[in-house]
């Protein structure tokens, strides 16, 4: 079962989500009683790959207010645990059809908290105008089916 904690909606917004992957995120546990409580931000966020390792960067984990001398910074880049055969896979998408990596959600599977990797194409102006247009026909329509209804 799982359990959301956050979710990157601006990357929805920002990005072609081609394939997602989930992965484990190696944390603290100040950080991860900070995360329960829902002190956390993934809005800048995106993930890198260092020496056959992946990193996330810039994501907020609000220090936890009884955490005193063990909180951690909370902008401090997070190691993510893939396997190497996705990392090696995840790179060469990166390097070589310029795809980015963004994450999309944070959640809770049993006791662990997970993060869903996307492997993302940015979308141009005319691909958000269309997004828009579509979701603003969807809303039209519901609209008038309701007053029919009704």
């Amino acid at each position: 079962m799982n359990k959301t904690i956050s979710e990157n909606r601006q990357a929805r917004h920002e990005y072609f989500i081609i394939e997602s992957y989930e992965a484990g995120i190696e944390l603290f546990g100040t950080e991860v009683k900070s995360i329960r409580q829902g002190g956390v931000n993934l809005k800048d966020s995106w993930i890198s790959i260092d020496n056959g390792e992946a990193f996330i960067r810039n994501m907020h984990i609000a220090p936890y207010e009884k955490g005193n001398i063990f909180n951690r910074d909370p902008y401090r880049v997070r190691r993510l645990l893939l396997h190497k055969k996705e990392i090696l896979r995840l790179f060469g998408q990166v390097k070589q059809g310029g795809f980015t990596l963004i994450p999309i959600s944070l959640y809770f599977k049993d006791n662990r908290v997970k993060v869903q990797v996307g492997l993302c194409k940015g979308k141009k102006l005319h691909d958000k105008r269309n997004d828009m247009a579509k979701r603003d026909a969807g809303r039209e329509i519901e609209r008038v089916l309701k007053e029919r209804n009704a």
